[in-house]
């Protein structure tokens, strides 16, 4: 997994991609300094079950306090789709997704919520949470 954080340096921006990737790439915060939430709500995340093969349908809501950098939509959208041909228990792939994004956009707060489709008469709920150590504010429910 590579980053970029150069608003001039995103390759995904404007480009036609058409093909799944693992390059997360942010920019510059507008706003530094001021507490704000971003909130992405993905419905069309798959992968497969790395049990049966079969694969598992689930909307990811992402919210974050950005600090320095800012996640870049179309990146975040070709790195999700990376996962459709990748084989993962939820559990795993919701704190990985967390892990990615931290590493990616340094956040000051971030939590990531895989909300999984029925497999096996059960649906599943998956939250994982990063808290800096610099976040000094608490998140509204």
């Amino acid at each position: 997994m590579s980053t970029t954080n150069q608003a001039q340096n995103n390759q995904t921006l404007g480009a036609t991609i058409n093909n799944p990737s693992k390059k997360l790439e942010t920019f510059p915060n507008p706003r530094p300094g001021r507490p704000y939430e971003i909130a992405f709500e993905c419905p069309e995340f798959t992968c497969l079950c790395p049990k049966t093969g079969q694969p598992d349908f689930a909307t990811f809501k992402i919210t974050y306090f950005p600090d320095q950098t800012c996640i870049e939509l179309k990146s975040l959208k070709l790195y999700l789709w990376s996962f459709r041909d990748e084989g993962h228990f939820h559990e795993a792939i919701t704190n990985q997704i967390l892990d990615t994004l931290v590493e990616a956009a340094k956040p000051l707060y971030m939590t990531v919520v895989g909300d999984f489709k029925v497999r096996g008469g059960i649906t599943t709920v998956i939250t994982a949470v990063y808290d800096s150590e610099e976040a000094n504010f608490e998140e509204e429910e």
